[in-house]
């Protein structure tokens, strides 16, 4: 009787033991991939303009300094004569994350109009400018289709290296943390001014003077957790983080340092970054300098 007890006993044991692994043994909070799987169950990919269309963009070819270009991957108003865009914008979910390498495949895009200059592979070579990515690789790895799109000739800015590795990098990185933790972000990303700093010092142009190199580097990214109705769910309370920063090789390494405010990039730009948000909404959020962390 006392060996049918023990023997009853020590599977009871080991029953609660396997109940208790299967709730409890997870990967840790903190580990991407066990983020991504919570957020990969009710993520989409959604409007890449939920947040408006900043400048008022159009699709109309004489519209040369604020043309339309939708993509699947992101969407951006161009600028034929500086050769570079205005401003690109797009959504940042789990459902744009995958396993796909990044493909390197800089491009001339064939999709701007007839008789437009379309910037090459080498058009940045020699400039002492990285071709800096405005939509980033690494936010579209969910094909090989995805991530080419983000080497499209069209969505790089002459940016000085060491902003663009460092300072860029640190901050594309933590929005990609924020994703694994379970939210979605709007990013509205771009470049104002003439003339930066890059390895080879100071230039206006490059390219023969075909591309314009910016002189400061901004970035509007709205952190919302993982839902539908985007721009309505906005609040006064949703965090949004704002950076300026110079494009220049001898910037901080920190991109908190450069946080300023959505108004304060409005009044340089001339754009209205938030346009589909409340207005009273608007008011609150793009007044306010974000203080949250930064890794």
């Amino acid at each position: 009787m006392q060996r049918t007890i023990t023997r009853f006993l020590s599977l009871a044991l080991l029953t609660s033991v396997a109940v208790s692994c299967s709730k409890d043994a997870v990967v840790p909070a903190g580990s991407p991939s066990a983020s991504s799987q919570s957020a990969d169950a009710t993520a989409t990919r959604d409007s890449n303009l939920a947040m408006g269309n900043p400048s008022g963009a159009t699709t109309s070819t004489s519209n040369y300094t604020n043309y339309l270009m939708s993509k699947t991957q992101f969407a951006m108003s161009y600028h034929r004569d500086r050769g570079i865009p205005n401003w690109v914008s797009w959504h940042l979910s789990s459902a744009w994350l995958g396993s796909t390498a990044r493909q390197d495949n800089f491009a001339a895009d064939a999709t701007l109009p007839s008789g437009w200059y379309r910037a090459g592979s080498s058009s940045y070579s020699g400039s002492g400018f990285d071709r800096g990515h405005n939509c980033p690789s690494a936010d579209r790895t969910g094909s090989v289709a995805d991530n080419s799109a983000t080497f499209l000739m069209t969505n790089m800015m002459p940016q000085a290296p060491n902003n663009n590795q460092r300072t860029w990098a640190n901050l594309e990185n933590y929005c990609r943390t924020l994703v694994n933790a379970g939210n979605e972000l709007y990013v509205i990303c771009g470049s104002y001014g003439k003339g930066g700093t890059g390895s080879n010092g100071y230039a206006a142009t490059i390219d023969a003077g075909r591309i314009t190199v910016p002189a400061r580097c901004w970035k509007v990214i709205v952190v919302l957790p993982v839902g539908t109705g985007d721009a309505a769910r906005v609040t006064t309370s949703t965090r949004v983080i704002a950076i300026d920063t110079p494009n220049d090789n001898s910037l901080s390494t920190t991109w908190g340092t450069y946080r300023t405010t959505v108004n304060a990039i409005e009044a340089a730009t001339g754009y209205d970054l938030l346009s589909a948000v409340s207005s009273t909404v608007q008011t609150t959020v793009e007044a306010r300098v974000d203080n949250g962390p930064t890794s």
